[in-house]
């Protein structure tokens, strides 16, 4: 047995094939694991708990049987789906956890946390997420009407993705330092983020001579991507969405 991690799925009714490639999954693999970790833009966009759509009714029918088999979900925001609340929680039966937080699995304590809060080159970024964070600004976006949410949200991600567009990928990326200083100040050798899109794991040279290491989740666009992580070892995998990507891959 182990425990899974996921993150990045970007899941929405524009994307039905991502939505297929989670629930089977969450049907053939989740189901045998300890626990589910998601780490994050597990949703494309989240316009509130009073939003329902086809994708998100499969995706908390989802969690709500696989918690209600024994196995726990836990849940970090991420920068897409960072207003998503305690009602979704309780009618999907998932656990939402702190934006950073340390675990203890198999004995190893482990900081967890979606991974854009790492990316402190990228200070417009920084700047949205400081204000989008506090409770009035999420007080007021969640008191709009639901019509005006959707708009206010979409209109935000076409800027940001042309904003993307135009910043390099060490602006994009997580830096060093920040990295460093989160290990350290939680006093663990072991870190799980995605955000990055960019799967690796990576060695982290701490103080005192100690090497750890951050190990970095992959996105869902083209195929399926999760961790899985036991007592004695870890491994990332990859497997294409579909049987026409496996048939060119």
């Amino acid at each position: 047995m182990s425990t899974l991690f996921i993150s990045d799925l970007h899941l929405s009714v524009e994307r039905p094939d991502i939505t297929a490639a989670f629930v089977e999954f969450m049907t053939d693999t989740a189901s045998q694991a300890d626990a589910l970790y998601v780490l994050g833009d597990l949703f494309d966009a989240w316009f509130g708990d009073d939003f329902e759509d086809e994708c998100i009714n499969q995706v908390k029918q989802a969690f709500l049987t696989l918690t209600q088999s024994g196995v726990p979900v836990y849940f970090i925001h991420g920068n897409r789906d960072f207003l998503l609340g305690k009602r979704f929680a309780k009618q999907s039966g998932v656990t939402l956890l702190p934006e950073q937080c340390v675990v203890e699995l198999y004995g190893k304590p482990v900081v967890l946390l979606h991974g854009d809060t790492l990316c402190t080159q990228d200070h417009d970024y920084q700047k949205f997420r400081r204000k989008s964070r506090t409770w009035w600004w999420q007080g007021f976006m969640l008191s709009l009407p639901l019509r005006l949410r959707k708009k206010i949200a979409d209109d935000y991600r076409a800027k940001s993705k042309a904003a993307t567009a135009m910043k390099s990928a060490e602006i994009m990326d997580v830096t060093s330092a920040e990295v460093t200083q989160v290990m350290t100040d939680n006093n663990v050798e072991l870190m799980i983020h995605g955000h990055t899109h960019r799967p690796f794991v990576h060695d982290v040279t701490l103080a005192n001579g100690r090497t750890g290491q951050r190990i970095v989740l992959g996105d869902w666009y083209s195929q399926s991507s999760y961790l899985t992580f036991d007592a004695d070892s870890f491994e990332l995998h990859h497997a294409p969405l579909s049987p026409e990507d496996k048939n060119s891959a």
